[in-house]
């Protein structure tokens, strides 16, 4: 059987992407040695944006295609269209980065590019080996990303470390695979649904599902497999750590989403309950102690990925979009305040300790304001988007009468707010240090910025259009 242009049309995302990609490569190698791949990042940025609107286009095109192993619907377009343009916002906010670094290579954007293709497809696969080739094309491209700063022993170490944590999880999340096949005989995500159906689950779903969980819950770094992410996170250059916290997490738990809902698989809830509590707790307590803000942020990492797994536990309609709304206002104020980062390190990511943001108040008030607008957002406070996020998990999780989980997580994001708010104390009431410089943001970098801060105060303010949608996609998800 042939593949019908509707199938190609529900694969076009990742069609673009992977044209863009291989044409950066290709392009690559023509452009002078010491010449600057900034026009290659504006290709590879033109993808994204074009990725982004054949997603939206998808909308005409609902169904499944390629013999069932994807499947597009509004939960799935949801994804496509957070994943690339949190992609494209990373590849605005790395040009002036690769620049300060000397980095002059133009497989960078190559790799975000198909590095998303994985990552995408993720989200739209329903057939579990599918899932595994692409949670393995976006792996592969982050792993290669976290070690770009080729020059620096901890971008190496960094790099090895998430290769060799990852394969291992990886494996498991494949052998997980091989028992749910052995279980039921399918890999299919809708024909398990029917497999799984209690009373008549078998045992080694049971055991197939903890497998799982363990492969996804290394990639988005809850707890007890999350001793890599700090590491990693401060190793890694900054534009990629803005990606690797927010768009393959995004992927893994839409895949988590479809696991545990659409396949209807058994014995979940006390796993993810006890895992939302630890990563909430383990996280917000790690970053109680760190001095430097890419380690801080990593555990703040950690720390909300365990109030999503928080909606996860709280199950339904309701529970599932309250985590999809909670990953796009994440996703927008993560990639800004890493961009802040990105901006302000200058060569070597000298200057990304909590002191070196001594008095940037008073240096630079603009650049100061929109990262205070990313911490408070970080925090919950009133008009950002992570006001409203925490606020819709937390009452969802209540409603579901989860109030044990609930307390835990309202005073996990209270003990959050200490460290966020020590930024800001440092920022607006010391004095600066004069050692490190301000450099001046080019346009690229501006519109990075400012789109993060925009949607973060458009998510706190005016959050019912993307509320609809997630709740839409919960439906579709579910139905």
């Amino acid at each position: 059987m042939i593949p019908s242009s509707e199938d190609y049309i529900r694969l076009l995302p990742e069609i673009i992407l992977t044209v863009f990609g291989m044409a950066v490569m290709v392009l690559d190698p023509f452009l002078a040695k010491g010449a600057s791949r900034r026009p290659l990042g504006w290709l590879a940025f033109t993808g994204t944006l074009l990725a982004a609107a054949a997603s939206a286009y998808q909308v005409y095109y609902p169904g499944m295609a390629f013999y069932g192993m994807v499947r597009v619907d509004t939960f799935s377009i949801f994804f496509h269209v957070l994943i690339t343009l949190l992609a494209a916002l990373v590849l605005l906010a790395s040009f002036d980065y690769l620049d300060q670094q000397e980095i002059r290579g133009g497989e960078f954007y190559g790799l975000v590019l198909l590095g998303t293709v994985g990552m995408i497809l993720m989200s739209s696969a329903v057939e579990l080996v599918l899932i595994f080739i692409a949670l393995e094309i976006s792996s592969i491209s982050t792993y290669v990303l976290a070690g770009f700063r080729k020059r620096v022993a901890a971008s190496a170490e960094s790099s090895l470390k998430y290769f060799l944590l990852g394969s291992f999880a990886t494996a498991f999340f494949l052998y997980g695979i091989a028992l749910m096949f052995g279980a039921t005989g399918t890999t299919s995500i809708y024909a398990l649904a029917a497999a799984l159906l209690p009373p008549h689950a078998p045992q080694l779903a049971y055991v197939a599902l903890a497998f799982l969980f363990v492969g996804l819950g290394f990639k988005v770094a809850s707890a007890p497999f999350h001793v890599w992410t700090p590491d990693v996170y401060e190793g890694a250059p900054a534009p990629v750590v803005a990606l690797m916290s927010t768009a393959p997490k995004a992927a893994a738990f839409a895949v988590l989403l479809r696991v545990l809902f659409a396949a209807h698989a058994p014995g979940w809830f006390w796993l993810v309950w006890v895992s939302a509590a630890l990563t909430m707790t383990l996280g917000n307590l790690g970053a109680l102690v760190q001095t430097n803000l890419k380690r801080m942020l990593a555990y703040s990492s950690i720390a909300h990925a365990g109030y999503v797994l928080v909606a996860f536990a709280a199950a339904g309609q309701a529970g599932i979009s309250a985590a999809i709304f909670y990953l796009a206002a994440y996703g927008a104020m993560n990639v800004g305040a890493f961009a802040v980062i990105a901006h302000f390190a200058r060569a070597g990511e000298r200057y990304v300790s909590l002191d070196d943001y001594a008095g940037l108040g008073r240096r630079s008030p603009a650049l100061a304001a929109v990262l205070a607008i990313f911490l408070l957002s970080l925090i919950g406070i009133p008009i950002t988007g992570g006001f409203f996020a925490k606020f819709y998990v937390f009452t969802t999780a209540f409603q579901s009468k989860l109030v044990g989980l609930t307390i835990l997580a309202v005073i996990n994001s209270a003990i959050a707010a200490y460290y966020y708010l020590r930024v800001l104390v440092v920022m607006y009431m010391r004095e600066p240090r004069e050692e490190a410089p301000l450099p001046a943001a080019s346009a690229a970098m501006t519109t990075a910025l400012a789109v993060c801060a925009l949607v973060t105060l458009w998510l706190g303010v005016l959050p019912g259009p993307v509320l609809d949608y997630a709740s839409r996609a919960a439906a579709d998800l579910l139905r």
